[in-house]
């Protein structure tokens, strides 16, 4: 039985080109650059999905995110990867194709980095996230999301791309 940890990987170098392949579970250890996808989800009425991670993830567990994704396997697209994560993590099928709204490559303060691809997606699907990998979940308004950023613990990745969605959205 294979588990996350075996999944295999692009690795990619400072320009996201693809430079390699590893398991996940040795490119989370060696500190290898590779792929991810951050998916904003919204329901009918503009509420973000926001949800905790289970104690078990191998990174951030039990943690608060504002995005469902996750890592984009080798030889996958950004826009498979997105789409993929966003139906599996909500648990639905037949969702729109996310789109597309920017990429940047995150650093985490200790030299480890990841290409991370920004999407949002409408879902006026009833949710039914996987339980191995969401503990809590609801459909916030982004206002009391806001208010959430300083008293939860939030994945730092997603911290950072949520900042960066806001820049994105103000100067469009």
């Amino acid at each position: 039985m294979t588990t996350p940890a075996d999944e295999i990987l692009d690795i990619v170098d400072e320009h996201d080109q693809v430079i390699g392949r590893s398991p996940r579970g040795e490119a989370y250890a060696k500190g290898l650059r590779h792929r991810c996808v951050f998916i904003q989800a919204r329901d009918a009425e503009g509420r973000l999905f926001v949800h905790r991670r289970t104690a078990t993830k191998l990174v951030f567990p039990s943690l608060y995110d504002m995005f469902v994704g996750g890592v984009v396997g080798a030889g996958e697209s950004y826009d498979e990867a997105a789409l993929r994560e966003a139906e599996e993590e909500l648990g639905v099928s037949g969702l729109p194709t996310p789109r597309f709204l920017f990429k940047f490559l995150y650093d985490d303060g200790t030299g480890r980095s990841w290409w991370s691809a920004v999407y949002e997606v409408r879902c006026d699907l009833p949710v039914r996230p996987q339980a191995e990998e969401v503990a809590w979940h609801d459909f916030l308004p982004e206002a009391e999301v806001e208010r959430r950023l300083s008293e939860w613990e939030w994945v730092p990745d997603g911290l950072a791309a949520y900042a960066r969605l806001r820049e994105h959205r103000a100067a469009s």
